[in-house]
């Protein structure tokens, strides 16, 4: 009952603002190409859904590849980190200091030096993704309990049974947390990607809508990006349950 609740109080809460947003508008004459009503944005939804749901499959194909990209590579860099104190000395800072440089920066250096293919796409996605997988998992790694690694050295367990066993079940909720971040980011990458340079996508959907100043489209699109953001976060929120149940039963 309680978590009933829980969902029932955000809905009631977006739906109020919803109704003030739509009720300031109208009150208010603001024009149309200031700030659409919600009426407008979804009444532009329907009427685009075909462009939309296209542009849609752009940069989902986007989002989801990077992630798969930035997930492989994360996690791999966080084990070698683990494995290696000496290499986690040496790279750890470079890695933190590499997140001051804005991904909007190096994205159009990455079109000029990829072309305005898939791959500078993939690549943002991934560059976006990559930090907060890693850092997570690293995290994860090291809060194993020391105890549990005693014991498994005591029956004389290898260096890989211990992480298999061990270290790596410890850290999935961690590395699961950072997943669900980089769910987050990976949608607004794919749209920073698709503004660099590209020809598809709800970015370009975007750039279309405020060149035209048809504010109801940017609307429609940033809702379209949403949803898809929403659809990652929850996919990977459901693979965490259905893979580790047991992190949830002890929260």
């Amino acid at each position: 009952m309680r978590h009933v609740r829980a969902h029932a109080a955000w809905i009631v809460v977006l739906v109020a603002l919803i109704a003030a947003w739509q009720a300031w508008v109208r009150l208010r004459g603001v024009p149309q190409y200031v700030l659409p009503a919600p009426t407008d944005v979804g009444r532009t939804l329907w009427d685009e859904r075909g462009p939309l749901a296209s542009a849609a499959g752009v940069t989902a194909r986007e989002m989801l590849a990077g992630f798969a990209l930035a997930l492989g590579f994360g996690l791999a860099a966080a084990v070698a980190l683990h494995a290696s104190p000496t290499l986690r000395r040496a790279v750890y800072p470079l890695l933190v200091a590499s997140q001051s440089v804005p991904v909007v920066a190096i994205a159009p250096l990455l079109v000029i030096y990829l072309g305005f293919g898939l791959a500078p796409k993939l690549v943002i996605v991934a560059l976006v993704c990559f930090f907060p997988v890693t850092v997570a998992a690293l995290d994860g790694f090291r809060s194993v309990d020391p105890e549990h690694v005693r014991v498994m050295r005591t029956l004389r367990a290898s260096r890989t049974a211990i992480f298999r066993r061990v270290e790596l079940p410890w850290a999935l909720p961690s590395i699961f947390t950072g997943m669900r971040v980089a769910a987050s980011y990976a949608a607004v990458a794919a749209l920073f990607a698709e503004y660099a340079g590209s020809g598809s996508g709800l970015g370009d959907a975007m750039r279309e809508g405020t060149a035209q100043y048809d504010a109801p489209l940017v609307g429609a699109a940033v809702v379209v990006l949403a949803a898809l953001a929403l659809a990652l976060f929850g996919a990977v929120t459901l693979l965490e349950r259905l893979t580790i149940p047991w992190a949830r039963r002890v929260e």
